[in-house]
């Protein structure tokens, strides 16, 4: 699959790309960022794929977070794709900011009109690791993902679905329990249909209950002001207690400021202080 490099620069020793391609799953052109660790020059590198949150590109993470520096020092490859397709001329994609572009949810659509072109779980389980492995220094083996809201669902879902792909997993400030509240009910319903039953697919709280696989390590991160935390969105209480009740080892860290009034909230500032730690969380597990 033919590959167009949109950018390059020089980061930390290794190199910050954006490609664009044709994605056969997506029936749309899709842009990936990807940093290549000086160690690809040389080696084969295991790889850690980003999921972004509601409204952003593959743009926002490699801009953002700031996390080259502690990739480059442990050899990671990092990914960071798009949220959705674009530019399908789907009627009403672009009519809310949390439905349809920049918010394609991480799920394989199953109704019209977003069942053709909405199939990010599948993009993101199948395609996109093969065009990584196919075009770059890449070990198969050595896989781990992670994302922030919308993403840090899209992560906590793939990770629980496909158990032993990824050798880990971690999120920040994640939609735990979409079921649950309004974006979720929204996306799922609008995707997938009325059944509720075939939401719970996508649920990280649902597919927890009955993960049975091999050993995750969960680390999440949250930050203590984080508007849509108070809004009911996010839901991280449910998805710790049904973690407690299966034993699947969860980190739940709520972050909040030692010296000021006001604490962390939602925004990539959030991301940038505490993307170190779990740069180190993934390298534990992909170098070993």
């Amino acid at each position: 699959m033919a590959l167009k490099q949109v950018s390059s620069n020089r980061c930390f020793e290794g190199f910050q790309k954006v490609f664009e391609h044709d994605s056969a799953e997506l029936k749309c052109k899709m842009k990936f960022g990807i940093y290549l660790p000086p160690k690809a020059e040389t080696a084969k590198c295991p790889v850690l794929y980003w999921l972004s949150g509601l409204t952003c590109t593959e743009q926002n993470f490699i801009t953002k977070a700031g996390f080259q520096q502690a990739a480059a020092e442990h050899g990671l490859i990092v990914v960071a794709p798009d949220t959705s397709p674009r530019g399908c001329n789907i009627e009403g994609e672009d009519e809310s900011w949390d439905f349809g572009t920049g918010a394609g949810f991480y799920v394989d659509a199953t109704e019209e009109p977003w069942k053709t072109n909405y199939r990010m779980y599948s993009y993101i389980k199948d395609e996109l690791p093969k065009l990584i492995n196919a075009n770059f220094p890449t070990d198969p083996e050595r896989m781990s993902i992670f994302g922030h809201s919308m993403g840090g669902h899209g992560a906590l879902i793939l990770a629980l679905k496909n158990p032993g792909k990824y050798k880990s997993v971690s999120a920040f400030a994640p939609i735990c329990n979409p079921i649950q509240c309004q974006w979720g009910k929204k996306a799922l319903g609008g995707y997938l249909g009325s059944d509720v039953s075939k939401w719970e697919a996508y649920d990280a709280t649902q597919l927890v209950k009955s993960y049975a696989g091999s050993p995750l390590d969960i680390l999440i991160d949250q930050g203590k002001d984080d508007q849509f935390l108070s809004a009911g969105q996010l839901l991280p209480d449910n998805f710790i207690a049904a973690c407690t009740e299966q034993k699947v080892p969860v980190v739940f860290r709520l972050q909040q400021a030692s010296c000021f009034c006001s604490g962390y909230d939602h925004s990539y500032f959030f991301i940038a202080t505490f993307i170190n730690d779990h740069i180190k969380h993934h390298a534990k597990y992909l170098s070993a």
